[in-house]
């Protein structure tokens, strides 16, 4: 678009800004009608009764906001307050949406299994559906009932510099029912969000939703995103294939306690992966004080998690949902948990074992896990459940435990343990343990080193 169509498109705008009506209506109707060159919304806060859409067709759009702040009314009703929906290379940045969520919150049950979320959750702060190039910079969204932001069916989509603030909203038992944090479904491809910040989200805070009928989410990046107070997962990865989760940081994982969704085994994670995920990574992220699971590879294999470090400084009885620092598992009927390189990481404090291994053909190689098994397990037995099993005693008061499975039994041989430190309560004589079907001559165990030490309960 040249330089002179840019101009009239931007006058354009200005004009139908400052026209008659309330700010509401004249907004609708500039959005409702420019189908392309720039949108500079109004100073001060806007009020929207019903969401705001864009012209049909529209391309090559900017929409700047200028101390512009979109509320949802007390009377909202609609997908989202912004819905970007077939249209081709916008730019969003620089604007605050406030979802009013004291006011328009109401109970609502998780997505069952193979429903969009799209269409299930309302409420939205913005909603993106079949847009084909997106930038959104330097967004603050605070207070949104369900998603700040919800991308689906979407490709190149890149957000930086978002602020996320106390979203989300509950079942009618009171637990975080997922909402709440940035999310990509139905295939989004060729996506990323770096440098945000997300505090105080009720369920899981970014994420790609794992939706079996659906395209794989495909070539994302999450990177250096920092997150504190996240009631579910901070981050998951599900169904998708080439996604990178790098430097990020967090703390207070599965905080406030009462609103983790231990109904629906919501586990709190800090990264969490779901689906059919391949050939992906998980490198050098920073996690503390995570009430439940470091890491979780529930359908992860050929792919690599390296460097990463969680801290849990405190006793087994200050984190209730507390489980396995790492599981590898295989509920996807399409997923093998194999060839998963597993290296470098620091666990440092897990209210069970270090590692739940399962599959063939991985590497777990110079891993330090350090004050494993701070519930005592099976010591304290009846006090922090230490038997998951009965008729596998063994496998949380281990270091690393190696099965055949939970869900799905696998053939488990080929991998390779080697040069892992593991420390904790009796991990010099429960180091490494096979559980029933898996012989230790099938996997190769060497240079690992063993030790006590006390257990903070």
């Amino acid at each position: 678009m040249d330089q002179s169509a840019v101009g009239v498109a931007t006058l354009l705008a200005a004009v139908l800004l400052a026209g008659c009506g309330s700010s509401e209506a004249r907004l609708r109707k500039t959005l409702g009608s420019q189908t392309t060159g720039i949108i500079r919304l109004p100073r001060g806060t806007v009020e929207v009764s019903t969401e705001l859409t864009l012209a049909p067709g529209a391309h090559d759009l900017e929409i700047v906001g200028n101390e512009t702040r979109l509320k949802a009314a007390d009377n909202f009703k609609g997908r989202a307050v912004l819905v970007l929906e077939n249209a081709e290379r916008i730019h969003l940045h620089s604007l605050d949406i406030d979802g009013n969520r004291d006011k328009l919150a109401k109970p609502l049950e998780m997505a069952p299994p193979e429903n969009v979320f799209r269409v299930w959750y309302p409420s939205n702060g913005v909603l993106v559906n079949r847009v084909a190039g997106l930038q959104i910079e330097r967004l603050r969204l605070t207070n949104v009932v369900n998603f700040p932001i919800l991308v689906s069916q979407s490709n190149h989509v890149r957000i930086w510099g978002a602020t996320v603030e106390d979203s989300g909203s509950k079942n009618a038992r009171g637990r975080n029912n997922l909402s709440g944090g940035i999310l990509f479904e139905e295939g989004t491809s060729t996506f990323e969000v770096t440098e945000s910040t997300f505090r105080g989200i009720l369920g899981n805070a970014l994420w790609t939703h794992s939706l079996f009928r659906a395209p794989r989410q495909q070539d994302g990046t999450f990177t250096n995103n920092h997150f504190d107070t996240v009631g579910r997962d901070a981050i998951q990865v599900g169904h998708a294939t080439r996604v990178r989760v790098e430097g990020n940081t967090g703390v207070n994982v599965g905080f406030p306690t009462g609103i983790v969704d231990i109904e629906n085994l919501g586990i709190p994670i800090a990264i969490d992966t779901a689906g059919n995920v391949d050939r992906s990574e998980y490198i050098g992220n920073t996690f503390e004080e995570v009430n439940g699971q470091c890491i979780d590879l529930d359908g992860f294999h050929d792919g690599a998690v390296r460097g990463n470090r969680c801290t849990n400084r405190k006793t087994a009885a200050d984190y209730p949902h507390g489980s396995f620092a790492i599981a590898i598992g295989n509920t996807h009927p399409d997923t093998h948990s194999d060839n998963i390189e597993l290296s470098g990481n620091i666990i440092d404090g897990s209210k069970f074992g270090a590692l739940f291994l399962m599959g063939s053909r991985n590497r777990i190689t110079g891993n330090q896990f350090l004050r494993m098994n701070l519930a005592g397990c099976n010591e304290n037995a009846k006090q922090f459940g230490c038997i998951y099993k009965p008729d596998e005693p063994a496998m949380l008061e281990s270091g690393i435990y190696v099965s055949r499975g939970a869900v799905r039994l696998e053939e488990t041989r080929g991998n390779v343990i080697q040069g892992n430190r593991i420390s904790g309560h009796q991990m010099k004589s429960r180091c490494i343990r096979f559980g029933p079907g898996v012989s230790p001559a099938w996997n190769t165990v060497v240079d690992n080193t063993c030790s006590d030490d006390a257990s903070l309960r």
